[in-house]
Formats: C-alpha cells, sequence, structure tokens
C-alpha cells in the first residue's frame, strides 16, 4: 500500500512568502523524489506534491520540523487526491486573486551571512549597503501589494543585473525569489548633502539624485557618501540617514555639545535619545548586559532594548537625562553595519522627524521638514512605501515586552480562536495603532504615534487606507475610544459619515462601536494571551474617558470582550485647569493637598509643589478647586505618581508623557519594605462601590517628608502601598485570573513586584508581552470588543 501512487495537496498560511519558503519545499521534494508544484497567492502557499504514498507521508511529517528560520506555520491543512502524472517539480508563479490573507513579514535584520560577505573584500557584495537574501533585509517597508512578489514592491524600479538574475531563479541559491535582491552593479546607490554648496559634485546629473536639493548641495555618492557621512558625524554634525522605515537623525553619542544642538533644533528638551552601538561589545561598555537582554539585540528583529547605564558609559549626560537605562540598538541593515564600523563609536539614533511629527520617509519630504535640523543628509534611492519606527522592548518580569511595536514585529497578526468580521479600529490620540481583523487574525499596525499635527493625521489616514489596501478588506463596522475629542474618534465619525477620501466614502456608512478606554486595555491584554472568559483587569493609566464622563485612570473592572463592570477604582480627585495639570505635576500635587486642608495648603510653602506656584496661582487654583470649575474630577493612578513625584521635589513640570512617573520609579530604593496605609473603602459617590483611598497614603507621606525621610524610601513606600493596594482588592473580588494593563505598567519596579505579589496570592497574572500595555495596544481590544458586540447585535 506504502507503494501506492497519490497526489497531496497542501494550504499553508502564516510567515511563508519572502523567507525562502518555496525553494524549502523544491529542495525537500527534489530530496524525496516527488513531482508536481509550489506557489505563492494571496492567501499563503500552496503545494501539490505526487509520488508513493510513503515518501508524501515523510514529507509532510518533515515540512513543519525544518521550515526556513524566519518562516511561521500558522495552519496547516492536507488532502489526498488521485495522481495526475506531474513530470517534475517546479516553482510556479505567485497568482493574486482570492482574499488577502497572507501574512506580510516584518523587516528582518541583516542576517550572519549577508553581514559576512559586505565584510569580505573577495566577495562582489563588499561593502554594499543594500544586501540581503531570503533571510534578511526589507518586506513591509518595501512592499506595495499582495503577494510579496518584486513588481508589488519598490524595488520594481531596480532591474536584475544578469548574476543577481540567475541567483534570483536559482532554487538552490539563498537568494532564490529575494525581491530587494541587488548589487553594485543593478541596486540602490547612497548620495550625501551638505548645506556647502562649494562642494557639489561636478559629474553628471543624476534622475535620483540632482546636484542641490533646497540649500543642500550633493557632495558625494556611493561609497565616498558613507565616508563623508562618517567625517561629518566625527566632526560633531547632525546627519539625517534614511534607513530603512524612515530616516534617523544621528550625531555622536560622545558629544555633549552636539546633543544639546539636536535637543534644541527637534525640539526635545528632556526625553531619553536612542544609541546605535557596532556590536555586543560595545554595548557592553554602555550597559549592563543579560543574556536575555543580548538574545533580543542580537535577534532579527533588533529592537531598541532599555538596559541598565553602566556608570562609566562612554555617552554624554544629555543622552537619557537623569535616567538609569539607555535604550540601545544594534545596526539592523547593512548600511548602518557599514556606517558604525566607520565611525566606531555609539550614536545618538532618535526618528527623523520634529517632535510630534510622524518620522520622515521621503527624501524631498525630509529635506523641507528637517532642514533646520540636520547639518547633512545621507540618503538613497530606494523608496520606502511606509514609515514604521524602531520598536522599544524591555525585560520584565523575566520576559521581554514590547514598549512601542513597530519594526520587527509589525504587521504580524495576533491569532484569535475563531474568525471574526472584517472590522477596522483605530486606537486612541496618543501612542496610536490602528488594527484590521481578517478572518482570525488581527492586524495591528506599527506605531504611528501621538495624534496632536496634521502630519500625524495624515500619517494615521495612510495607514489605514494602507491596511485596507493590502487586505483587500472592506470593514462592517469601525470601532473607536468612547473620548469625543480624540482626534482617532472624530475621523470615525467621520468616515461612517462618508466624509472621507477613498477607499471608505464610496462604501455604505459604517456602524460606529464606541469603546470604554479601560476596557479596550483589559481586552487586549485577554486576547493575546488567547483568553477567552473574565478576569480582573487592573487598568491604571493617565487618561481614559469614563462612562459617567469623568476621567477615568486607576480602575478595577472585572470583564471580559462581551462586557464589564467597574468594581473598583482610586479616589477620586480634581485637576485643576484640565489638560494644563497633566503637564505640571505641581498643580495636581496642590490639588489633593487642598482636598486634605483645604485654603491651609496656600500656606503650606515648606512644600515644593506649593512654592513652585506663585501666590496668585495658589489662590486660583483653589478657587477652581472648590467651585469645580475648569477642575474635572479624575481616578487618574498617573496622576497620582505625578502628585508624588511634586511632592518628593522630582519633577514640577514635565515635558514629556510619563516623565514624572519615571523619576518617581527611578528614586525608589528597592530594598525599602514597608508601605503606607492605602486602604479600600465604600465610594460616598456611589461608582463603584469601593475606592482606595489616597488620603491616608498622602498624609503618611507628608509626615515621612516633615521628619526628613530619605525621599528614596517615600519612592518605595509609595510603590509598595499600590501594590498591596491591588493584592487587597484581588482578594476582595476573588477572580482567579488577573490582568494588567495600562501605561502605569511599563513602570518595571510596579510591575515585576505587583505580579510576584499577586501571584503569591494565588492568582493567575497576565502581562503583555505582543502589544505594549500601553495606549498603543488598545487597538486590539478595540477589535475583540466590536466584534463581541455585533455577535450579540448582528
Amino acid at each position: 500500500m506504502s507503494d501506492e501512487i497519490r497526489r497531496l495537496r497542501v494550504e499553508i498560511q502564516g510567515a511563508v512568502q519572502g523567507v525562502g519558503f518555496r525553494p524549502y519545499i523544491y529542495r525537500l521534494a527534489a530530496e524525496l523524489g516527488l513531482a508536481g508544484w509550489v506557489l505563492n497567492d494571496s492567501r499563503g502557499v500552496f503545494i501539490e506534491v505526487e509520488g508513493p504514498v510513503s515518501r508524501l507521508e515523510r514529507f509532510l511529517e518533515r515540512l513543519p520540523r525544518e521550515i526556513p528560520p524566519r518562516a511561521r506555520i500558522y495552519s496547516l491543512q492536507a488532502g489526498w487526491l488521485d495522481p495526475v502524472g506531474y513530470p517534475r517539480f517546479e516553482i510556479r508563479h505567485s497568482e493574486s486573486e482570492g482574499e488577502k490573507t497572507a501574512l506580510v513579514l516584518p523587516d528582518i535584520a541583516t542576517c550572519a551571512r549577508c553581514l559576512v560577505e559586505i565584510l569580505d573584500p573577495k566577495d562582489r557584495r563588499y561593502r554594499y549597503p543594500f544586501t540581503n537574501c531570503t533571510d534578511c533585509g526589507p518586506r513591509f517597508t518595501i512592499l506595495e501589494a499582495l503577494p510579496y512578489d518584486r513588481p508589488n514592491t519598490t524595488m520594481r524600479r531596480f532591474r536584475m543585473c544578469p548574476t543577481c538574475q540567475a541567483e534570483y531563479e536559482n532554487p538552490l541559491d539563498r537568494r532564490f525569489h529575494a525581491q530587494p535582491n541587488a548589487c553594485p552593479e543593478c541596486g540602490p546607490t547612497l548620495a550625501f548633502y551638505a548645506r556647502v554648496s562649494a562642494l557639489e559634485e561636478r559629474g553628471e546629473d543624476h534622475p535620483d539624485f540632482p546636484q542641490s536639493i533646497g540649500e543642500f548641495g550633493r557632495v558625494a555618492m556611493g561609497e565616498a557618501a558613507l565616508r563623508e557621512a562618517a567625517r561629518a558625524l566625527r566632526a560633531g554634525q547632525i546627519v539625517a540617514v534614511k534607513g530603512l522605515g524612515g530616516f534617523h537623525l544621528m550625531v555622536d553619542a560622545r558629544n555633549e555639545a552636539a546633543i544639546a544642538r539636536l535637543r534644541a533644533r527637534k525640539p526635545r528638551r528632556d526625553k531619553p535619545f536612542a544609541l546605535m552601538a557596532k556590536d555586543l561589545a560595545q554595548v557592553r561598555t554602555l550597559c549592563e548586559l543579560a543574556p536575555e537582554a543580548e538574545a533580543l539585540l542580537a535577534g532579527p528583529e533588533a529592537p531598541i532594548v532599555l538596559l541598565p547605564r553602566r556608570a562609566d558609559a562612554p555617552v554624554a549626560p544629555n543622552v537619557a537625562p537623569d535616567n538609569p537605562y539607555l535604550g540601545v540598538m544594534l545596526p539592523y541593515t547593512p548600511l548602518h553595519h557599514l556606517l558604525l564600523r566607520e565611525l566606531d563609536f555609539p550614536v545618538v539614533a532618535t526618528s527623523g522627524n520634529l517632535t510630534d511629527e510622524p518620522i520622515c520617509t521621503d527624501e524631498r519630504e525630509a529635506f523641507q521638514r528637517l532642514a533646520r535640523v540636520a547639518d547633512a543628509f545621507l540618503i538613497h534611492n530606494r523608496p520606502i512605501a511606509r514609515h514604521v519606527d524602531d520598536s522599544v522592548m524591555i525585560v520584565m518580569d523575566g520576559e521581554p515586552r514590547l514598549l512601542r511595536r513597530a519594526r520587527g514585529f509589525a504587521p504580524l497578526p495576533i491569532l484569535v480562536n475563531r474568525p471574526l468580521p472584517p472590522i477596522l479600529a483605530v486606537g486612541g490620540h496618543l501612542k496610536n495603532t490602528i488594527a484590521l481583523s481578517v478572518g482570525r487574525q488581527i492586524f495591528l499596525s506599527q506605531h504611528i504615534g501621538d495624534l496632536d499635527t496634521a502630519e500625524a493625521l495624515g500619517a494615521f489616514e495612510r495607514v489605514i487606507f494602507d491596511f485596507l489596501r493590502l487586505y483587500e478588506a472592506e470593514p462592517v463596522a469601525i470601532a473607536h475610544d468612547m473620548h469625543p475629542d480624540y482626534i482617532s474618534t472624530i475621523w470615525a465619525q467621520r468616515a461612517a459619515a462618508g466624509d472621507l477620501p477613498q477607499p471608505l466614502s464610496s462604501r455604505a456608512p459604517l456602524p460606529l462601536i464606541p469603546v470604554q478606554h479601560h476596557h479596550a486595555h483589559l481586552v487586549a491584554c485577554l486576547a493575546e494571551h488567547n483568553v477567552e472568559g473574565p478576569a480582573l483587569g487592573i487598568t491604571w493609566d493617565g487618561t481614559g474617558y469614563g462612562l459617567d464622563g469623568t476621567i477615568w485612570g486607576g480602575e478595577f473592572l472585572v470583564g471580559d470582550a462581551y462586557g464589564f463592570h467597574r468594581v473598583a477604582s482610586l479616589r477620586p480627585f480634581r485637576l485643576p485647569g484640565g489638560d494644563a495639570a497633566i503637564h505640571a505635576p505641581c498643580r495636581v500635587a496642590f490639588a489633593l493637598l487642598w482636598e486634605l486642608a483645604g485654603d491651609m495648603v496656600i500656606e503650606w510653602e515648606d512644600l515644593a509643589p506649593v512654592r513652585a506656584l506663585r501666590p496668585i496661582e495658589r489662590q486660583v487654583l483653589a478657587r477652581m478647586i472648590a467651585r469645580g470649575v475648569n477642575a474635572p474630577l479624575t481616578s487618574s493612578m498617573g496622576r497620582l505618581f505625578d502628585a508624588v513625584a511634586a511632592l518628593l521635589d522630582l519633577r514640577q513640570e514635565i515635558t514629556f508623557e510619563g516623565q514624572a512617573a519615571m523619576a518617581l520609579e527611578f528614586a525608589a530604593d528597592p530594598s525599602e519594605t514597608r508601605a503606607y496605609p492605602f486602604p479600600f473603602c465604600e465610594n460616598p459617590s456611589g461608582e463603584p462601590a469601593q475606592v482606595l483611598d489616597w488620603r491616608p497614603l498622602l498624609e503618611a507621606i507628608l509626615k515621612d517628608l516633615r521628619r526628613g525621610v530619605e525621599r528614596e524610601r517615600i519612592a518605595a513606600r509609595f510603590h509598595n502601598a499600590l501594590i498591596e493596594g491591588m493584592i487587597t482588592i484581588a482578594r476582595e473580588i476573588g477572580e482567579g485570573r488577573v490582568a494588567l494593563s495600562g501605561g502605569c505598567f511599563q513602570n518595571r519596579l510596579l510591575t515585576e513586584r505587583a505580579a510576584r505579589r499577586i501571584r503569591e496570592g494565588g492568582f493567575t497574572v497576565l502581562i503583555h508581552r505582543q502589544v505594549p500595555p500601553n495606549d498603543g495596544g488598545i487597538s486590539l481590544g478595540q477589535i475583540r470588543i466590536a466584534a463581541a458586540y455585533l455577535e450579540r447585535f448582528p
């Protein structure tokens, strides 16, 4: 029976395009003496093989076990058919018909074999900045349509030379159907521009590289351009470098004056800059490097990893002011490898944009938007199809956690247990991402950012239309945050009304499904853990629009995708000046103090936040709080962090989100075990039934401050109090699963200690891994909640 000739048809979905999957199938079939074919289409990979049943069974057994390193199989379906007499095995041309469910792969860092080639003087790709193969290189940032074939990428303009074409057509070559395949003879090249017209190259003009763009003149091309960029960086200049998913602004990380110029021009007063180091050995001179973090840095995703800074790290203090961590990444393209080797010192590599704007991807746009920031530009002529920032990760609670999900991860989907209707979710206002459901896959976009500018809104729209076009999806609903003033909410309302450009305006009006912010946080955490049932969600952040119209942010919710009940929260207090208080922790501290002592607080000049306010300001704020005028109620845990940071005189004003809370975390003495009282009691307003009362906690902090207790101990006792509050509520509620979500759980000290204490209490703890705990993950929760709503109310 085992020698009977049969035909086997196999359909595979997953990360199977652009990773050398078809040549792998070709080699496996050839080794087993099987005939048939393999092809890509818009859904995945299809295979037909025929031969003796015993060999077909071996083929089916080995196929998932020996796949290429970057391939991932999410589903494999096989069926037996009668033979048709295939004469040989072949790789057929891709098909583009049918539903678009094939996975778009993220961009992949340069592999070891390609790196060896670009460093080998005898190799034809020696020092070529655009070397790649099926194991590495650009994917998402060059793709314009599915399936992933060269004519559907921005590489279609580069016609391969005979040698590259031979590699591309040889199933036994690792560059077989490597869509960005190129070499110095036929591929993209570099150009360097500086604000020095006298140094313009006098050779012939180039269609992609004119001799001048605005006030910048072309100085060099190719290899010489790379050397000029290195020279400029050594001289302390700011160089805008076109990379994989956009521009970086680079500067010598040792040069304090150059970094100060970059901060003034970007502008970015205090927020830490990311660094790029040449290799792991150089990283070790900067940071303490544990094995888990080393694996993250050197992995194919090559994210920025937050690492403990060494005291003697050879970088300027203004790289990351008052921060014990450095965000470090390794080179992830041949261009970055060559540039960092040319320099042999770490560089700042921050997003090529002005603060609150999206990263630049097009050189002409960059010359315009970054003309007052950069001193020079290193560009290339491979177009970027879409912007993708660098991902940011931290090792927390023993596992790698994403804080920003972008290059290396987006747009890989989150898989769910059953097919969902096509839904578009537009996320929140800060750290925005969007999501799209297609079958069992929820495709989460790359990080878009805060939607505070017209440029950011444009990037947000481009990502939405990009996803709808790539997957040819027709949403049946749009999910959005409940906050009426979020730009994403306003956009969703316009889209539903047909008041937008293509591709949504020609469709019938779409139903809108508003989703409460913290409910989305909870369900996002459940979704990525593939948990269907209810959990206690401890959802702590800075701002979220509550069902009662107040600002939530210190919430305990019991629920799942189908609904939630707010079982407890932080005792509410007022925010004098509303959004103004978010940028001034001294105002928040003053409001809490006023609720303890009334107008007496105006004279408490022994306290730092009171001193930070002029006497007239204190009187105005006191009236606002007393009358409830321009002083909305909030239960925000993020604002409580701000207030305590102000009381300890760590920050009275902030220049970026989370700055005060970070200072409080970094100040905490990890050896301190005492906790301040943080009782829960009945809520005087009735909803929710219980509140965690911050008043005894604050009174204890004031007592310690006036006794002269070190602020490091006070900061630690505050963190410990929050953790004890969590475990108290968890025991009171009794739900077996506890999900930690929201921006406050970017705090490593809080998260790790809370997870340990809650586990010790006998609970299962769910912490984000695949999506950020901050608002970068809520579009995932919005999809699942909207799908549950449509299931109940079709």
